[in-house]
C-alpha cells in the first residue's frame, strides 16, 4: 500500500502539482479505496507522468535544431569499427556523465570518421534526459555573432547561447571569426565556464586545438576562450577512414554512336 502512495505522490512532484499532494492522500486514505482501485489512480497519474516527459523531449528536440528525419543516435553508431586503448571512453559517452560534471568534449580528426555523428547523438541523449541541446555549425555562430555586434543584440545573444545544457559547435575552421566576434565567443565561453547545472560545449573540427587561431581574430580572447573550454574536458582525436560512401553502388555504362544498321531507340 505505501508503495502505491509513493509512487503517486512521486508522479506528482513530476507533474508539478505538489500543492494538491495532501488533500489527495486524505481523499484517498478516507475513502477506504482497495489496492485494485488505488492501482488504478496510480496507472493514471503515471500516464499522465509519461506524457508530460514525452512533450517535454519532442519539444526538446524540436528547438534543438538536432536533425529529426534520419536522427544521429549512439545506436546507429558503428562502435565495433572503432579501436584503441581507451574506447571505453567513447562507448560511455551515453552516459551523459559529461554533461552531469561539466566537462567539454571535442571530437577532432578528418572527414567522415563520425565526429558530427557522435556529437548529433549526445546532444539527442541530453534531449531524451529532459536537459536543452542547441546545436549550430561553426560558418552559423560565426554570422549571428557578427549580426549581433551589427544590429547591437550582443547580449540576448550570448544569453541565447549560455542557456542550453548541452552546446553544440560543428565543423571548427570552417570560417574566420573577426575581433569582434572572437571577443562575444570568449563572453559566451567565460559565462558557460561560471554556469552552475548540467553544462557541456561539444566542438568538432578537422583541426587540433592548437591550431584554431588561424580562424578567430584576436589571440588574447582566443587564448583565454581556450584556456576555458579545454581546462577540464575530454578531447577525442579520431583517425582512419572516412565512413561516406560505404552505400556507394558504381554502375558502369557505355555510351556512343549506334553502329551501322542499328536503329537508336531513346
Amino acid at each position: 500500500m505505501n508503495d502505491v502512495f509513493s509512487r503517486i505522490s512521486a508522479d506528482i512532484d513530476s507533474l508539478k502539482i505538489n500543492a494538491y499532494t495532501n488533500g489527495l492522500m486524505e481523499l484517498l486514505d478516507s475513502e477506504a479505496m482497495s489496492p485494485e482501485q488505488l492501482e488504478a489512480v496510480a496507472l493514471v497519474f503515471a500516464h499522465l507522468r509519461n506524457q508530460k516527459e514525452e512533450t517535454i523531449r519532442n519539444t526538446l528536440l524540436k528547438m534543438s535544431r538536432l536533425p529529426l528525419k534520419e536522427p544521429k543516435t549512439f545506436d546507429s553508431f558503428d562502435f565495433s569499427l572503432v579501436q584503441g586503448k581507451q574506447i571505453e571512453a567513447l562507448r560511455n559517452l551515453p552516459s551523459l556523465t559529461a554533461v552531469n560534471a561539466g566537462r567539454n568534449l571535442a571530437f577532432i580528426g578528418p572527414q567522415g570518421v563520425g565526429k558530427t555523428h557522435l556529437a548529433m547523438a549526445y546532444g539527442r541523449e541530453c534531449c531524451i534526459h529532459g536537459l536543452k541541446t542547441y546545436f549550430l555549425k561553426a560558418p552559423e555562430l560565426n554570422q549571428r555573432l557578427t549580426d549581433a555586434v551589427k544590429y547591437g543584440r550582443e547580449s540576448s545573444t550570448i544569453n541565447a547561447l549560455v542557456k542550453p545544457s548541452c552546446l553544440i559547435i560543428d565543423e571548427i575552421g570552417r570560417c574566420v571569426f573577426n575581433k569582434e566576434s572572437t571577443r562575444m565567443f570568449f563572453d559566451m565561453v567565460d559565462r558557460r565556464y561560471n554556469k552552475e547545472g548540467p553544462n557541456t560545449m561539444i566542438f568538432t573540427s578537422n583541426m587540433s586545438p592548437n591550431k584554431w587561431g588561424e580562424f578567430f581574430g584576436e589571440d588574447s580572447s582566443l587564448l583565454c576562450a581556450l584556456d576555458r573550454i579545454f581546462d577540464d574536458a575530454t578531447v577525442f582525436m579520431m583517425k582512419g577512414n572516412s565512413y561516406r560512401g560505404k552505400r556507394l553502388e558504381t554502375i558502369a555504362i557505355e555510351t556512343g554512336r549506334p553502329k551501322p544498321g542499328v536503329t537508336r531507340k531513346d
